[in-house]
């Protein structure tokens, strides 16, 4: 009953034949290109130095991990064939035949973004304001181009809720700071300067 009911909610959002030019190119950055704000975002976040920034950028970082290695493992128990593999629907994005769900584009976005948003960094929250709005556009996006199932969104959202809890835990968090501290530590030793 699930699985059919993922797979017509599939067909409705998937794409129809015939997709090409400009329409398939923006759908494709939306898929492809944005999550590349991740790595941007907590970069910048280190950069400015501040120490809850950094703080933040770090929780974020070990969250982003955390989430994608829980992906693995729960791929690695149980494999779920993406539409293209089950021969569902059309596909426009080239990809590997692994497992579906949860799909590590959302749920990278969402562990990333959660992770900020519950930090005292603003410049953090920021950024976690843009990568919770965009991770619709990109979960709507990786569906209607043919490689993900609806419920690899939802999928997504419940291994990101799970990470938060257990990064925003005390002894999580004191092992993000712990780490930060570790982090600055060696970029003071290689770049000869404590930052501020």
């Amino acid at each position: 009953m699930l699985e059919h009911f993922n797979t017509q909610l599939f067909l409705l959002l998937n794409a129809s034949a015939g997709l090409h030019g400009i329409s398939l190119w923006t759908v494709t950055a939306i898929a492809e290109w944005l999550i590349w704000l991740v790595p941007a975002g907590l970069t910048v976040l280190w950069l400015f130095g501040k120490v809850e920034n950094q703080r933040a950028a770090v929780k974020a970082l070990v969250a982003g991990l955390i989430a994608l290695g829980v992906n693995q493992l729960i791929a690695m128990l149980w494999f779920h064939p993406r539409p293209f593999i089950a021969g569902i629907g059309h596909t426009y994005l080239p990809h590997v035949a692994d497992s579906s769900f949860p799909s590590d584009h959302v749920t990278l976005l969402l562990s990333v973004g959660l992770a900020l948003w519950t930090t005292d960094s603003i410049l953090a929250r920021r950024l976690a304001g843009v990568l919770l709005a965009i991770s619709p556009l990109v979960a709507w996006a990786r569906i209607y181009l043919g490689v993900h199932f609806p419920l690899d969104m939802v999928g997504a959202f419940g291994v990101a809720t799970g990470v938060l809890l257990l990064v925003n835990t005390i002894k999580g968090q004191n092992a993000c700071y712990k780490l930060a501290e570790m982090i600055e530590g060696m970029f003071a030793m290689a770049f000869g300067r404590k930052r501020s």
